[in-house]
């Protein structure tokens, strides 16, 4: 015999969730590390690509192929440039990103009162 809890049906009979505020979790920041970007991302205009990876602990690498996916969904916009003779990237979260963030929020947060 194991001391397992019993398992309970989240769909049935019973009192179920009131009508939400419409908003539904984003498939693209169930990936923690698109959500960390995103987040920071955020709190600013644009971003240097250095910064972002840094305060998300990524690789170069691993960053740009998130910022693809991201970019591709109309969530961050890319823009390319140089600072003296050095190339630089910025980043930045667009009007859609960020409404998908606040609504990915906000559903969170109307899971979590359910708790």
């Amino acid at each position: 015999m194991t001391d397992n809890p019993p398992v309970v049906a989240l769909t049935g009979p019973g009192p179920q969730p009131a009508a939400g505020t419409g908003a539904r979790l984003d498939p693209l920041f169930a990936d923690p590390v698109r959500l960390g970007i995103v987040s920071v991302l955020a709190g600013a205009e644009w971003a240097e690509f250095g910064f972002v990876r840094d305060a998300v602990e990524l690789s170069d690498s691993a960053l740009s192929k998130r910022i693809s996916g991201l970019s591709d969904a109309g969530y961050v916009e890319v823009r390319k440039g140089y600072v003296g003779k050095r190339p630089r990237t910025w980043l930045n979260l667009s009007a859609a990103g960020r409404s998908a963030l606040s609504a990915h929020i906000a559903k969170l947060q109307e899971i979590a009162k359910l708790l």
